[in-house]
């Protein structure tokens, strides 16, 4: 098994304390960030706000349909909210980082497991662009809430 990470930062036009609050409110707030063209459903399964939620994602991306189990911790609460999937093998972070005129930078960082031989390889080759182009649409999502409400 080897490992990839894929990272997409924005500058959003609201202080961290609103991002925040959108992104570890699984029940509203997140659910107002997924791309509808690849997110199917997101469940809470357990909590709803911050670290102890369980959620599960349902995907649809290029036909291929994925679910994901993710727990939510705070590394760093109000900074670092993060989300992982044991079985898939996937980590991912949201770090929120003040700017001096009131913007936050927004970073989603994953890590992310991947299989050996060709598989992998193809993983490893295709899956970071798409994971970009996901992350990217959140973050626009993200700033229009943000702004919006």
């Amino acid at each position: 098994m080897s490992a990839y990470r894929v990272s997409v930062s924005q500058i959003i036009d609201a202080p961290a304390e609103t991002i925040y609050a959108i992104l570890s409110d699984y029940h509203t707030g997140h659910p107002s960030i997924l791309p509808r063209q690849y997110f199917e459903g997101l469940t809470v399964e357990k909590g709803g706000v911050g670290a102890g939620t369980v959620v599960r994602a349902d995907m649809n991306v290029m036909g291929n349909r994925q679910r994901f189990r993710l727990a939510v911790s705070e590394p760093e609460p109000g900074r670092v909210l993060a989300e992982e999937d044991t079985a898939a093998g996937a980590l991912t972070h949201f770090i929120l980082e003040p700017q001096s005129d009131g913007q936050t930078r927004v970073t989603i960082r994953s890590d992310f497991r991947s299989a050996g031989g060709l598989r992998g390889f193809v993983e490893r080759l295709v899956n970071p662009s798409i994971t970009r182009r996901i992350y990217g649409e959140e973050l626009r999502l993200l700033n229009e809430v943000a702004r919006h409400g």
